[in-house]
């Protein structure tokens, strides 16, 4: 079975690490799975760039910087993802896509292709698989769709765009969305049941057949580590209370929820029982410690942290991973903390309660309830059977989203769309 993915970038950001983790997956239970992405910023053995030659580097790069500073310039100063898809390539003619049993299509958005570019790829007359791992696809633009329903019918009248109407942009992007799949035959996959259920009731995939399949992860190399060496590691005594986020570098994304962490923070600082020198604070991501706002335990800022197995050793050193985001489809780092045993505080949205069971391997909070999200972090900070938590924690990976099982269900939908499809 000859799969090949597409993804606009090649490990860069949530997409880009679920699409290589799926493809490695897939080869190592029997697939032949290849990954092709756009654009590489640097070269690897992991994907195939379509933009190989100098040409189509530059051509990429105007692309994907054009498509994401028009698209800033369009929308208010609402820190919310909007794509306007106006710039694109073909592919139907690349030789590992004709090769191909079946295509599998990712994140595919920053000038890569177009409504009309997904339409050439019928031609190969191939099953195509398409992973939803935001709502772009099923909307006039936006990626993170709060409580608009404009989705529901032809968009318009979009909150995001300066200049908003009948026949805005999102209007505009919905129509041509809706002429590139008329005659696109795919199959859609959903990471969540939140994903799934939000495709029902769009106006442009609501009668496309759906299938839940999470993403996957590395669990040989997101692992546990015994907290205490790991706390060493990071030079933090065995004793203290670490809590972890990986909010950055997203502080300026609205549904990142970083004033809803920070307020309860600052909410659980205050609390009887609770002592502040007995709490420690781990942030990592790629901003100035400069730019930090002020937190109220001992911080520590791990800055990005690009080698995996020191990653797992900084979850597995935390006690509690803290993540506000007000909306996401399935956190990587939601499943990343629970496969090193680390229980995750969250709120209750999208598709983080297909991994988080309250109080039984962390804590789902009232949905922008910053008041409930300290609640949750209290819970831990107090609990005596943290062991039998963390041990959920890395229970509920294994048992759902081991490699294993994620690529058996990817394998069954693929050959049964293959046997379905006309020869």
């Amino acid at each position: 079975m000859k799969v090949v993915h597409l993804n606009t970038y090649e490990g860069n950001g949530g997409a880009g690490r679920a699409c290589l983790r799926l493809s490695d997956a897939l080869n190592a239970n029997g697939a032949e799975s290849r990954v092709v992405v756009y654009y590489q910023f640097k070269e690897s053995t992991n994907a195939t760039a379509i933009s190989s030659t100098p040409f189509q580097k530059a051509r990429a790069v105007f692309n994907i910087l054009s498509e994401r500073y028009l698209s800033k310039a369009l929308i208010k100063a609402l820190k919310t993802p909007f794509s306007i898809q106006w710039f694109g390539r073909s592919i139907a003619s690349h030789p590992l896509l004709k090769d191909a049993d079946l295509i599998h299509l990712h994140w595919i958005n920053h000038g890569f292709l177009r409504p009309k570019d997904l339409a050439e790829l019928e031609e190969l007359d191939k099953p195509i698989v398409w992973t939803f791992h935001d709502s772009n696809a099923f909307t006039g633009g936006c990626h993170v769709r709060y409580s608009c329903e404009n989705f529901h019918k032809q968009c318009g009248f979009c909150p995001l765009l300066k200049i908003s109407g009948k026949n805005d942009i999102s209007h505009q992007n919905w129509m041509s969305k809706k002429k590139g799949y008329t005659n696109l035959g795919f199959h859609i996959v959903a990471p969540s049941r939140w994903m799934a259920n939000s495709v029902k009731f769009s106006s442009l995939m609501g009668v496309r057949e759906v299938t839940v399949i999470p993403n996957t992860i590395e669990t040989a190399i997101f692992k546990p580590y015994v907290k205490s060496e790991a706390k060493k590691l990071l030079n933090i005594s065995p004793e203290k209370f670490v809590l972890m986020s990986g909010f950055m570098p997203s502080k300026n994304d609205k549904h990142k929820g970083t004033d809803y962490l920070i307020a309860a923070l600052n909410d659980l600082a205050g609390r009887p029982g609770i002592v502040k020198e007995n709490i420690k604070l781990l942030i990592f991501g790629n901003k100035e410690n400069t730019e930090m706002p002020q937190f109220p335990f001992k911080t520590t800022f791990l800055g990005t942290i690009n080698n995996d197995t020191h990653l797992a050793k900084c979850y597995s050193a935390a006690d509690a991973f803290i993540t506000p985001s007000l909306e996401d489809n399935l956190p990587n780092t939601v499943m990343e903390s629970l496969a090193c045993a680390t229980p995750v505080v969250a709120f209750k949205t999208g598709g983080i309660p297909d991994m988080v069971q309250h109080l039984v391997n962390g804590y789902l909070a009232d949905y922008e309830s910053s008041e409930d999200l300290a609640t949750g972090m209290e819970w831990l900070y107090h609990e005596e059977s943290a062991a039998e938590i963390q041990k959920q924690a890395r229970l509920t990976i294994l048992t759902n989203f081991s490699e294993e099982v994620i690529a058996e269900k990817h394998m069954l939908l693929y050959q049964s769309l293959i046997n379905l499809h006309p020869r």
